[in-house]
């Protein structure tokens, strides 16, 4: 099984859930996150002073999938998060040894 969490614009939420949804992935979570990579921010002007917005929203998508499924679900989220802008975002994967069920404890690949 394989963990991925994008980091995407909030604006390509649903464009990245609606392609999800299409290729059959259900569960996922989504947190609101901030953060900066390389563009360090912008600056703004706020009732004429000027000021630095260094930590910018963010939306990080998890998910939990089988390995067969993991690149397919990698591929939806570069088509739809992409605005060829700097700050799109980042995918990372990793490599889940164990998924249980709370509520019936059905463990591995049942479990998602």
């Amino acid at each position: 099984m394989k963990k991925i969490e994008a980091i995407i614009q909030p604006s390509r939420l649903d464009a990245v859930k609606n392609g999800l949804h299409e290729i059959g992935v259900e569960g996922m979570t989504v947190s609101e996150v901030r953060g900066h990579g390389r563009q360090k921010g912008h600056t703004e002007i706020y009732r004429g002073s000027e000021y630095q917005v260094d930590l910018l929203p963010k939306l990080k998508i998890e998910m939990v999938l089988p390995d067969d499924r993991a690149e397919a679900a990698v591929q939806v989220i570069l088509k739809n998060a992409r605005t060829g802008k700097i700050g799109d975002g980042k995918i990372f994967l990793t490599h889940v040894e164990e998924a249980i069920r709370i509520r019936n404890e059905e463990r591995g690949e049942a479990a998602l």
